[in-house]
C-alpha cells in the first residue's frame, strides 16, 4: 500500500547549524516555502527526490509530532557519490567520522557505511552498495 517516503521532518535546535551541515556537509539544496495556517516561511532540504523538512525546537509547525525532540534522529542516507568521496569530503570538510567504513544491511541489501553527528547530535549514517555475493 505504501510507495515511497515523500518527507520527513527534523527538529533542530540551531537552524543556522543545521542548514549548514545539510547543504554544505551533505550538498543538499535549501529551499524556502510558504504554508500553515496563517502562512508562514518555512525551509526544506532536498536531494533527488526527497525532502526534509525544518522544525526549530518550540517553534514547530501543526500538525507535529506528539514529543518533537532534538537530537532523536538516526537516519541513514544512501550516497549518489562512492562512499570513499564523501570520507574524503568529510576530511576536507573537517567534519569528525565516528565510525565506519563498516559493513551493514540495508533496505535492499548489503552497504558499506559511515557514522557522524549533525550538529543537533542526530546520528546520520551515509552508505553506499556494496556488490552481492551469490550463495
Amino acid at each position: 500500500m505504501i510507495s515511497h517516503l515523500d518527507h520527513l521532518v527534523i527538529t533542530t535546535g540551531d537552524e543556522d547549524a543545521c542548514v549548514d551541515f545539510y547543504t554544505r556537509v551533505l550538498g543538499m539544496s535549501l529551499q524556502t516555502f510558504m504554508a500553515g495556517k496563517p502562512p508562514g516561511a518555512r525551509k526544506s532540504l532536498h536531494f533527488g527526490p526527497q525532502k526534509i523538512n525544518i522544525h526549530v525546537a518550540g517553534a514547530e509547525f501543526d500538525p507535529k509530532a506528539h514529543r518533537p525532540t532534538v537530537g532523536s534522529q538516526d537516519l541513514c542516507f544512501m550516497l549518489a557519490v562512492p562512499l570513499d568521496a564523501m570520507i574524503d569530503h568529510l576530511n576536507k570538510e573537517q567534519w569528525p567520522i565516528m565510525l565506519g567504513p563498516v559493513p551493514r544491511t540495508g533496505a535492499t541489501g548489503m552497504i558499506r557505511s559511515v557514522y557522524v553527528r549533525d550538529p543537533d547530535q542526530n546520528l546520520i549514517e551515509l552508505c553506499e552498495a556494496t556488490p552481492q555475493t551469490p550463495q
